[in-house]
Protein backbone atom coordinates (compact mmCIF):
# COMPACT_ATOMS: atom_id res chain seq x y z
CA UNK A 1 0.00 0.00 0.00
CA UNK A 2 1.11 3.70 -0.52
CA UNK A 3 2.51 4.68 3.12
CA UNK A 4 4.38 8.05 2.47
CA UNK A 5 7.06 8.36 5.27
CA UNK A 6 8.63 11.72 3.38
CA UNK A 7 6.30 14.88 1.96
CA UNK A 8 8.62 14.46 -1.12
CA UNK A 9 7.46 11.17 -2.44
CA UNK A 10 4.66 11.85 -3.17
CA UNK A 11 3.77 14.67 -6.35
CA UNK A 12 -0.13 14.80 -5.33
CA UNK A 13 -1.07 13.28 -8.84
CA UNK A 14 -3.55 11.27 -6.89
CA UNK A 15 -3.35 8.26 -9.39
CA UNK A 16 -3.89 6.11 -6.58
CA UNK A 17 -6.92 7.51 -4.84
CA UNK A 18 -8.68 6.40 -8.73
CA UNK A 19 -7.32 3.43 -8.77
CA UNK A 20 -8.14 1.67 -5.25
CA UNK A 21 -10.65 -0.58 -6.13
CA UNK A 22 -12.87 -0.69 -2.71
CA UNK A 23 -11.80 3.20 -2.61
CA UNK A 24 -9.92 2.96 0.99
CA UNK A 25 -7.27 6.33 0.28
CA UNK A 26 -9.27 9.52 1.67
CA UNK A 27 -6.92 12.88 0.51
CA UNK A 28 -6.29 15.53 2.81
CA UNK A 29 -4.60 18.63 3.04
CA UNK A 30 -1.26 19.57 5.36
CA UNK A 31 -0.18 22.20 6.53
CA UNK A 32 1.53 23.85 3.55
CA UNK A 33 -1.96 23.48 1.81
CA UNK A 34 -0.97 20.27 -0.54
CA UNK A 35 -3.26 17.18 -1.06
CA UNK A 36 -2.11 14.15 -0.07
CA UNK A 37 -3.59 10.50 -0.34
CA UNK A 38 -4.28 8.85 3.39
CA UNK A 39 -4.51 4.64 3.36
CA UNK A 40 -7.09 3.49 6.11
CA UNK A 41 -5.24 0.45 7.17
CA UNK A 42 -7.89 -1.02 8.94
CA UNK A 43 -9.34 -1.94 5.85
CA UNK A 44 -6.72 -1.71 3.26
CA UNK A 45 -6.89 -5.08 0.98
CA UNK A 46 -3.14 -5.30 0.49
CA UNK A 47 -3.68 -5.27 -3.34
CA UNK A 48 -1.18 -2.90 -4.48
CA UNK A 49 -2.60 -1.13 -7.24
CA UNK A 50 -1.64 2.16 -5.56
CA UNK A 51 1.79 1.31 -5.92
CA UNK A 52 1.73 0.58 -9.15
CA UNK A 53 -0.40 3.62 -10.64
CA UNK A 54 2.66 6.17 -8.42
CA UNK A 55 5.35 7.81 -10.65
CA UNK A 56 7.63 8.22 -7.80
CA UNK A 57 8.02 4.73 -7.34
CA UNK A 58 8.14 3.89 -10.82
CA UNK A 59 9.97 5.91 -12.83
CA UNK A 60 10.61 5.28 -16.51
CA UNK A 61 13.90 6.09 -18.81
CA UNK A 62 15.06 9.60 -19.58
CA UNK A 63 14.14 10.37 -23.16
CA UNK A 64 15.61 12.66 -25.59
CA UNK A 65 13.23 13.96 -28.52
CA UNK A 66 12.40 13.72 -32.36
CA UNK A 67 11.88 16.81 -33.08
CA UNK A 68 12.50 20.17 -31.54
CA UNK A 69 10.18 23.40 -32.77
CA UNK A 70 9.46 27.42 -32.44
CA UNK A 71 5.92 27.68 -33.04
CA UNK A 72 2.54 29.88 -33.29
CA UNK A 73 -0.69 29.49 -33.75
CA UNK A 74 -1.79 31.75 -36.77
CA UNK A 75 -4.97 32.62 -35.24
CA UNK A 76 -3.98 35.80 -33.39
CA UNK A 77 -7.06 35.89 -30.54
CA UNK A 78 -6.32 32.49 -29.68
CA UNK A 79 -2.45 33.55 -29.36
CA UNK A 80 -3.20 36.40 -27.23
CA UNK A 81 -5.74 34.18 -24.95
CA UNK A 82 -2.75 31.89 -24.47
CA UNK A 83 0.28 31.89 -22.12
CA UNK A 84 2.55 31.71 -25.37
CA UNK A 85 2.23 30.66 -28.63
CA UNK A 86 -1.24 29.08 -28.77
CA UNK A 87 -0.40 25.52 -29.85
CA UNK A 88 -2.06 23.63 -27.45
CA UNK A 89 -5.73 24.71 -29.08
CA UNK A 90 -4.55 23.96 -32.47
CA UNK A 91 -3.95 19.99 -31.12
CA UNK A 92 -7.13 20.57 -28.99
CA UNK A 93 -9.25 21.37 -32.25
CA UNK A 94 -7.87 18.47 -33.97
CA UNK A 95 -8.63 16.01 -31.47
CA UNK A 96 -12.32 17.40 -30.99
CA UNK A 97 -12.68 17.82 -34.70
CA UNK A 98 -12.51 14.15 -34.89
CA UNK A 99 -15.40 13.26 -32.29
CA UNK A 100 -12.67 13.41 -29.37
CA UNK A 101 -12.16 14.63 -26.13
CA UNK A 102 -9.84 17.20 -24.29
CA UNK A 103 -8.75 17.03 -20.58
CA UNK A 104 -7.60 20.09 -19.34
CA UNK A 105 -6.92 22.54 -16.27
CA UNK A 106 -9.81 25.20 -15.71
CA UNK A 107 -10.97 27.09 -12.65
CA UNK A 108 -14.01 25.49 -10.74
CA UNK A 109 -16.61 27.65 -8.71
CA UNK A 110 -14.49 27.89 -6.06
CA UNK A 111 -11.39 28.96 -8.37
CA UNK A 112 -9.80 25.54 -7.48
CA UNK A 113 -7.70 24.27 -10.35
CA UNK A 114 -8.85 21.50 -11.37
CA UNK A 115 -8.94 19.43 -14.45
CA UNK A 116 -12.14 18.53 -16.24
CA UNK A 117 -12.66 17.82 -19.93
CA UNK A 118 -14.80 19.21 -23.23
CA UNK A 119 -16.12 18.29 -26.09
CA UNK A 120 -16.81 21.32 -28.07
CA UNK A 121 -14.07 23.76 -29.04
CA UNK A 122 -16.13 26.98 -26.97
CA UNK A 123 -15.04 24.54 -23.82
CA UNK A 124 -11.35 25.20 -24.67
CA UNK A 125 -11.23 28.34 -23.56
CA UNK A 126 -11.49 27.47 -19.92
CA UNK A 127 -7.97 25.24 -20.45
CA UNK A 128 -6.50 28.33 -21.93
CA UNK A 129 -3.95 30.44 -19.73
CA UNK A 130 -1.36 28.71 -17.08
CA UNK A 131 -2.85 28.13 -13.53
CA UNK A 132 -0.06 28.13 -11.05
CA UNK A 133 -0.98 26.31 -8.81
CA UNK A 134 -0.83 22.45 -8.35
CA UNK A 135 -4.81 20.92 -10.00
CA UNK A 136 -6.88 18.44 -8.77
CA UNK A 137 -7.28 15.29 -11.42
CA UNK A 138 -10.08 13.95 -8.98
CA UNK A 139 -11.82 11.42 -11.75
CA UNK A 140 -10.40 12.21 -15.04
CA UNK A 141 -8.28 9.17 -15.21
CA UNK A 142 -10.74 7.11 -15.28
CA UNK A 143 -13.14 9.12 -17.22
CA UNK A 144 -9.66 9.26 -19.91
CA UNK A 145 -9.76 5.47 -19.92
CA UNK A 146 -13.84 4.98 -20.10
CA UNK A 147 -13.54 7.72 -23.24
CA UNK A 148 -10.36 5.77 -24.53
CA UNK A 149 -12.25 2.15 -24.24
CA UNK A 150 -15.14 3.96 -26.54
CA UNK A 151 -13.10 4.49 -29.43
CA UNK A 152 -12.68 7.93 -28.88
CA UNK A 153 -9.93 10.08 -29.57
CA UNK A 154 -8.28 11.65 -26.01
CA UNK A 155 -6.44 14.43 -25.70
CA UNK A 156 -4.94 14.47 -22.16
CA UNK A 157 -2.63 17.88 -20.86
CA UNK A 158 -0.96 18.14 -17.31
CA UNK A 159 2.15 18.51 -15.65
CA UNK A 160 4.76 15.35 -16.56
CA UNK A 161 3.89 14.19 -13.06
CA UNK A 162 0.17 14.12 -13.88
CA UNK A 163 1.08 12.37 -17.58
CA UNK A 164 3.49 10.02 -16.11
CA UNK A 165 0.32 9.10 -13.29
CA UNK A 166 -2.22 8.60 -16.22
CA UNK A 167 -0.19 5.98 -18.30
CA UNK A 168 0.61 4.08 -15.28
CA UNK A 169 -2.70 4.12 -14.45
CA UNK A 170 -3.87 3.03 -18.07
CA UNK A 171 -1.11 0.10 -17.77
CA UNK A 172 -1.03 0.04 -21.52
CA UNK A 173 -0.91 2.30 -24.54
CA UNK A 174 -3.65 3.73 -26.55
CA UNK A 175 -3.52 4.48 -30.48
CA UNK A 176 -6.12 6.94 -29.63
CA UNK A 177 -4.68 8.67 -26.79
CA UNK A 178 -2.52 12.12 -26.94
CA UNK A 179 -0.42 13.09 -24.34
CA UNK A 180 0.54 16.60 -24.18
CA UNK A 181 2.47 17.93 -20.73
CA UNK A 182 4.70 20.92 -20.18
CA UNK A 183 8.04 22.26 -19.03
CA UNK A 184 7.58 22.16 -15.32
CA UNK A 185 9.25 24.77 -12.84
CA UNK A 186 7.12 23.32 -9.84
CA UNK A 187 3.69 23.49 -8.71
CA UNK A 188 2.49 25.83 -5.67
CA UNK A 189 0.80 25.27 -3.04
CA UNK A 190 -3.27 25.79 -3.78
CA UNK A 191 -3.70 26.76 0.26
CA UNK A 192 -1.15 28.95 0.02
CA UNK A 193 -3.11 31.37 -3.52
CA UNK A 194 -6.21 30.60 -0.79
CA UNK A 195 -3.97 32.63 1.73
CA UNK A 196 -2.78 35.23 -1.26
CA UNK A 197 -5.99 35.57 -2.34
CA UNK A 198 -7.80 36.46 0.96
CA UNK A 199 -5.44 38.94 1.81
CA UNK A 200 -5.90 40.99 -2.06
CA UNK A 201 -10.01 40.34 -1.60
CA UNK A 202 -9.25 42.75 1.98
CA UNK A 203 -7.42 44.98 1.10
CA UNK A 204 -9.46 45.55 -2.73
CA UNK A 205 -12.48 46.03 -0.54
CA UNK A 206 -11.37 48.71 1.97
CA UNK A 207 -9.95 50.78 -0.49
CA UNK A 208 -13.57 49.99 -2.29
CA UNK A 209 -15.15 50.93 0.98
CA UNK A 210 -12.65 53.85 2.10
CA UNK A 211 -12.29 51.96 5.38
CA UNK A 212 -8.91 51.48 7.68
CA UNK A 213 -7.33 48.04 6.07
CA UNK A 214 -7.55 45.86 9.00
CA UNK A 215 -6.30 42.52 7.62
CA UNK A 216 -8.17 39.28 9.18
CA UNK A 217 -5.56 36.13 8.95
CA UNK A 218 -5.93 32.98 9.57
CA UNK A 219 -4.10 30.74 12.32
CA UNK A 220 -3.64 28.46 10.01
CA UNK A 221 -3.46 27.30 6.25
CA UNK A 222 -6.19 24.82 5.99
CA UNK A 223 -8.51 26.72 8.10
CA UNK A 224 -8.57 29.53 4.55
CA UNK A 225 -11.71 29.12 3.41
CA UNK A 226 -12.10 28.78 -0.55
CA UNK A 227 -11.95 31.84 -2.68
CA UNK A 228 -15.55 32.16 -3.78
CA UNK A 229 -16.37 32.78 0.33
CA UNK A 230 -13.70 34.63 1.10
CA UNK A 231 -15.07 37.25 -2.02
CA UNK A 232 -18.37 37.30 -0.80
CA UNK A 233 -17.56 37.92 3.01
CA UNK A 234 -15.80 41.04 1.48
CA UNK A 235 -19.31 42.15 -0.92
CA UNK A 236 -17.20 40.86 -4.47
CA UNK A 237 -17.44 38.18 -6.73
CA UNK A 238 -14.51 37.15 -8.84
CA UNK A 239 -14.82 37.02 -12.32
CA UNK A 240 -11.77 35.99 -13.57
CA UNK A 241 -7.62 34.89 -12.64
CA UNK A 242 -5.03 35.01 -15.28
CA UNK A 243 -1.43 34.48 -14.27
CA UNK A 244 -0.30 35.14 -17.93
CA UNK A 245 -2.26 38.29 -18.76
CA UNK A 246 -0.67 39.65 -22.30
CA UNK A 247 -2.01 42.53 -22.79
CA UNK A 248 0.99 44.56 -22.09
CA UNK A 249 3.21 41.88 -23.76
CA UNK A 250 4.42 38.11 -23.47
CA UNK A 251 7.59 38.99 -21.91
CA UNK A 252 6.19 40.89 -19.43
CA UNK A 253 3.32 39.10 -18.44
CA UNK A 254 0.76 40.38 -15.40
CA UNK A 255 -1.21 38.69 -13.20
CA UNK A 256 -4.68 39.59 -13.22
CA UNK A 257 -7.69 38.97 -11.19
CA UNK A 258 -11.59 40.90 -12.54
CA UNK A 259 -14.06 41.22 -9.28
CA UNK A 260 -17.35 43.00 -9.49
CA UNK A 261 -18.69 44.43 -6.05
CA UNK A 262 -22.12 42.23 -5.63
CA UNK A 263 -24.09 45.62 -4.32
CA UNK A 264 -22.89 47.64 -6.99
CA UNK A 265 -22.29 45.76 -10.06
CA UNK A 266 -19.56 47.86 -10.25
CA UNK A 267 -16.41 45.73 -11.82
CA UNK A 268 -12.38 46.04 -11.24
CA UNK A 269 -9.67 44.91 -12.00
CA UNK A 270 -6.51 44.46 -10.45
CA UNK A 271 -3.25 43.61 -12.29
CA UNK A 272 0.31 43.66 -11.40
CA UNK A 273 3.48 43.16 -13.08
CA UNK A 274 4.61 39.36 -12.30
CA UNK A 275 8.02 40.43 -10.72
CA UNK A 276 6.07 43.25 -8.51
CA UNK A 277 2.99 40.40 -8.02
CA UNK A 278 3.78 39.20 -4.29
CA UNK A 279 2.76 35.59 -4.98
CA UNK A 280 4.47 35.39 -8.12
CA UNK A 281 7.30 37.00 -6.56
CA UNK A 282 7.03 33.79 -4.28
CA UNK A 283 6.44 31.12 -6.76
CA UNK A 284 9.37 31.94 -8.82
CA UNK A 285 11.81 31.77 -5.63
CA UNK A 286 10.65 28.31 -5.15
CA UNK A 287 9.36 29.33 -1.58
CA UNK A 288 5.98 27.17 -1.51
CA UNK A 289 6.29 24.37 -4.69
CA UNK A 290 5.30 21.03 -3.40
CA UNK A 291 7.82 19.18 -1.57
CA UNK A 292 8.41 16.65 -4.76
CA UNK A 293 9.13 19.42 -6.77
CA UNK A 294 12.53 19.75 -5.29
CA UNK A 295 13.16 16.15 -6.26
CA UNK A 296 10.56 15.81 -9.60
CA UNK A 297 10.35 12.07 -11.04
CA UNK A 298 9.60 12.84 -14.07
CA UNK A 299 12.05 15.49 -15.76
CA UNK A 300 13.92 15.06 -18.92
CA UNK A 301 11.17 13.16 -21.12
CA UNK A 302 10.67 10.46 -18.34
CA UNK A 303 6.91 11.91 -18.07
CA UNK A 304 6.78 9.58 -21.60
CA UNK A 305 3.99 12.38 -23.45
CA UNK A 306 3.70 12.57 -26.86
CA UNK A 307 4.48 16.38 -27.09
CA UNK A 308 6.10 18.87 -24.43
CA UNK A 309 4.96 22.54 -24.54
CA UNK A 310 6.80 25.67 -23.19
CA UNK A 311 7.26 29.28 -23.32
CA UNK A 312 10.42 29.62 -26.05
CA UNK A 313 12.33 31.93 -23.78
CA UNK A 314 15.39 33.63 -25.60
CA UNK A 315 13.43 34.03 -28.90
CA UNK A 316 14.21 37.69 -29.39
CA UNK A 317 18.32 36.86 -29.65
CA UNK A 318 17.87 32.93 -30.80
CA UNK A 319 15.73 33.62 -33.65
CA UNK A 320 14.79 37.81 -32.95
CA UNK A 321 12.47 37.50 -36.58
CA UNK A 322 9.46 35.90 -34.66
CA UNK A 323 9.50 37.73 -31.55
CA UNK A 324 6.78 40.09 -32.08
CA UNK A 325 6.13 39.54 -28.26
CA UNK A 326 2.92 38.49 -28.70
CA UNK A 327 4.01 34.88 -27.61
CA UNK A 328 6.00 32.01 -29.11
CA UNK A 329 5.59 28.44 -28.35
CA UNK A 330 8.61 25.76 -27.62
CA UNK A 331 7.41 22.24 -28.86
CA UNK A 332 9.48 19.41 -27.78
CA UNK A 333 8.14 16.50 -30.15
CA UNK A 334 8.65 12.97 -28.86
CA UNK A 335 6.92 10.20 -30.05
CA UNK A 336 6.17 9.51 -33.99
CA UNK A 337 2.50 9.99 -32.68
CA UNK A 338 3.19 13.58 -31.28
CA UNK A 339 4.90 14.13 -35.02
CA UNK A 340 1.81 13.06 -36.68
CA UNK A 341 -0.70 15.11 -34.53
CA UNK A 342 1.73 18.40 -34.98
CA UNK A 343 2.33 18.15 -38.54
CA UNK A 344 -1.80 17.70 -39.11
CA UNK A 345 -2.09 21.10 -37.43
CA UNK A 346 -2.02 24.45 -39.16
CA UNK A 347 0.49 25.67 -36.78
CA UNK A 348 3.60 28.02 -38.01
CA UNK A 349 6.46 25.83 -36.94
CA UNK A 350 10.49 26.51 -36.95
CA UNK A 351 13.14 23.95 -36.88
CA UNK A 352 14.70 24.70 -33.57
CA UNK A 353 17.92 23.38 -31.86
CA UNK A 354 17.02 21.10 -28.44
CA UNK A 355 20.01 23.20 -26.89
CA UNK A 356 17.97 25.87 -26.73
CA UNK A 357 15.00 24.92 -25.18
CA UNK A 358 17.35 23.31 -22.66
CA UNK A 359 19.32 26.61 -21.63
CA UNK A 360 16.50 29.16 -21.62
CA UNK A 361 14.22 26.22 -19.77
CA UNK A 362 16.34 24.52 -17.40
CA UNK A 363 13.58 23.46 -15.91
CA UNK A 364 12.97 20.64 -18.58
CA UNK A 365 16.14 18.85 -16.84
CA UNK A 366 16.66 19.76 -13.58
CA UNK A 367 14.80 19.74 -10.35
CA UNK A 368 14.75 23.59 -8.64
CA UNK A 369 16.44 23.22 -5.47
CA UNK A 370 14.89 24.18 -2.16
CA UNK A 371 15.54 27.21 -0.92
CA UNK A 372 16.57 27.95 2.41
CA UNK A 373 14.27 30.25 3.51
CA UNK A 374 11.38 28.27 2.75
CA UNK A 375 10.98 26.80 5.86
CA UNK A 376 11.23 30.39 7.23
CA UNK A 377 8.19 31.20 5.57
CA UNK A 378 6.22 28.39 6.45
CA UNK A 379 7.36 28.53 10.19
CA UNK A 380 7.12 31.98 10.31
CA UNK A 381 4.88 33.68 13.11
CA UNK A 382 3.72 36.37 10.64
CA UNK A 383 0.51 35.63 9.84
CA UNK A 384 0.23 38.42 6.76
CA UNK A 385 0.85 36.50 3.87
CA UNK A 386 2.31 39.95 2.04
CA UNK A 387 4.50 40.58 4.73
CA UNK A 388 5.72 36.86 5.02
CA UNK A 389 6.84 37.23 1.56
CA UNK A 390 8.45 40.62 2.22
CA UNK A 391 10.56 39.00 5.21
CA UNK A 392 11.11 36.03 3.45
CA UNK A 393 13.04 38.03 0.78
CA UNK A 394 14.47 40.85 2.28
CA UNK A 395 17.68 41.10 0.84
CA UNK A 396 19.62 43.69 3.14
CA UNK A 397 21.40 47.34 1.59
CA UNK A 398 24.50 45.96 2.06
CA UNK A 399 24.04 42.87 -0.24
CA UNK A 400 22.23 44.72 -2.91
CA UNK A 401 24.85 47.40 -3.42
CA UNK A 402 27.67 44.44 -3.09
CA UNK A 403 25.64 42.81 -6.33
CA UNK A 404 25.46 46.19 -7.94
CA UNK A 405 29.32 46.56 -7.94
CA UNK A 406 30.35 43.23 -8.88
CA UNK A 407 27.86 43.72 -11.74
CA UNK A 408 29.40 46.95 -12.71
CA UNK A 409 32.74 45.47 -12.53
CA UNK A 410 31.80 42.61 -14.87
CA UNK A 411 30.17 45.12 -17.41
CA UNK A 412 33.33 46.79 -17.09
CA UNK A 413 35.39 43.87 -17.63
CA UNK A 414 33.34 42.46 -20.99
CA UNK A 415 34.00 46.00 -22.13
CA UNK A 416 38.00 46.11 -21.87
CA UNK A 417 38.12 42.29 -22.58
CA UNK A 418 36.29 41.33 -25.89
Amino acid sequence: MINIQHKQDCCGCLSCVQKCPKQFISIYEDEEGFLYPKVDNSICIDCGLCEQVCPVLNQAEEHKPIEVFAAKNPNEEIRKESSSGGIFTLLAEQTIDSGGVVFGVKWNEHFEAVHAYTETKQGLADFRGSKYVQSQTGDTFKQAEAFLKQGRHVLYSGTPCQIAALKLYLKKEYDNLLTVDIICHGTPSPGVFRWYLSEELQMTAARQNNKKLELSNPSTITSIAKADILAKEQGLKIKDIRFRDKRLGWKNYHFTFSLVNISTSAQTSISHPFHENTFMRGFLKDIYLRPSCYACPSKSGKSGSDITLADYWGINSLMPELDDDRGVSAIIVNTEKGQNALHSTDAEVYTAPYEDICAKNPSLLHSCKIPGYRNTFFSSRIKEFHKGIAKTLYIPVQQRMKWKIYACLGKIKRLFFK
